[in-house]
């Protein structure tokens, strides 16, 4: 559990299938991340329980403090075809605007630093994703490269591991 001024993000569990798939049913979201059918879901909510277990990591839901709300999802997700742990972040769009994508963002590349060895995190995003853009620019990220991920065009932003002292 990490925990934030305003946030709560645990594991994702296969409990949150109905709150998965409502954050990607609304069509200003999954316009970038795409939607899920229940069976979809739940099968993607498998794997990130799967990568918890084997790698110590994964995504997570993002809860409102305050009430418990579940507003998105973000955390490390290891892309296998890449070899790279890439931090992601998807809110319900009635959350964006209050700085909830960065405050959690930020919490996931900080544990993820202190925890994992890795020496940099990517953060893969669509074309036109501007506010997406704007979240890995105030964490630090810059473009690295073009890539495809499941078959669509993104632009691979990166951060390095700080300088230990």
């Amino acid at each position: 559990m990490i925990e934030t001024e305003r946030l709560l993000l645990r594991p994702l569990r296969v409990e949150d299938v109905h709150a998965f798939v409502a954050l990607h049913a609304d069509a200003r979201v999954n316009r970038f991340v795409g939607a899920y059918s229940h069976e979809q879901a739940s099968e993607r909510l498998v794997s990130i329980e799967r990568q918890w277990a084997e790698r110590g990591h994964g995504l997570c839901a993002v809860e409102l403090k305050s009430s418990g709300e579940f507003i998105g999802r973000c955390g490390l997700n290891y892309w296998e075809a890449f070899d790279e742990v890439e931090l992601g972040w998807t809110l319900r769009a009635e959350s964006w605007g209050h700085g909830y994508a960065t405050e959690a963002a930020r919490s996931c590349l900080e544990w993820g630093f202190a925890t994992l060895d890795v020496d940099r995190f990517t953060a893969m995003i669509r074309p036109g994703n501007t506010p997406s853009v704007r979240v890995a620019d105030r964490l630090g990220f810059s473009p690295l490269r073009e890539d495809i991920l499941k078959g669509n065009p993104v632009t691979v932003y990166s951060l390095d591991r700080p300088a230990r002292s």
